[in-house]
């Protein structure tokens, strides 16, 4: 399947994470929510953001490291540009966005929103997995 994946990621403590080309950012403890795509199969990705031992590449990757993620959220599409919509429904709903964070190859302000409390999602989306 390809499509575009939002994770719902819950950190338990404000912290400091160097995050690869990002340098150090400060996430406060919350709700975040990263949209993310996968055109040539997202189940073999959403199992690596999943998993805890893995060689960090993507920026997602860094903030795992600390966070937990609490549910998956898929679309099911072959339109890489809706990650990008699903980023602009992220901020409509509240999210404030983390500078650059995971949307070096577009031209959004980031794919990573930070929430005190998570938004409803539009029921477009198919809940992949729920901790």
């Amino acid at each position: 399947m390809t499509g575009v994946y939002i994770l719902k990621i819950f950190l338990h403590g404000d912290t400091r994470i160097e995050v690869g080309s990002l340098g150090a950012v400060d996430f406060k403890k919350g709700y975040y929510a990263y949209t993310g795509s996968a055109m040539g199969g997202i189940e073999q990705r959403v199992a690596r953001h999943l998993r805890k031992s893995k060689k960090l590449h993507w920026h997602i990757d860094y903030l795992l490291v600390k966070a937990e993620v609490k549910n998956v959220f898929v679309r099911e599409t072959d339109r890489k540009s809706d990650e990008c919509r699903a980023a602009a429904e992220l901020e409509k709903s509240g999210g404030v966005h983390v500078a650059g964070f995971g949307s070096s190859d577009c031209r959004c302000k980031s794919h990573l929103f930070h929430f005190r409390d998570f938004p409803k999602l539009p029921d477009q989306n198919h809940e992949l997995k729920n901790k």
